[in-house]
């Protein structure tokens, strides 16, 4: 079962309200997205706790119904 790019951002967004979220479906199959995550809550957190925190907000979504994805994560100016 795919998972919606609107899905994701939601999801994301509710974790991190403040984010600037950029999903795009990398292989046209709603299995294999990108996600660009800007947040000031990354502020102070290393690279590997800032992917950890993002896979939390998806709520066990990452290997089921979200395949594949390729994050990046951005603490904004």
């Amino acid at each position: 079962m795919a998972m919606a790019s609107a899905d994701i951002e939601a999801m994301i967004l509710a974790a991190f309200p403040d984010a600037l979220v950029e999903i795009t479906d990398l292989a046209g199959d709603g299995d294999h997205y990108a996600a660009k995550v800007t947040a000031a809550a990354f502020a102070g957190m290393n690279r590997v706790k800032q992917h950890q925190a993002v896979y939390a907000a998806l709520k066990g979504k990452m290997g089921g119904e979200l395949h594949a994805l390729q994050l990046t994560t951005v603490v904004p100016d």
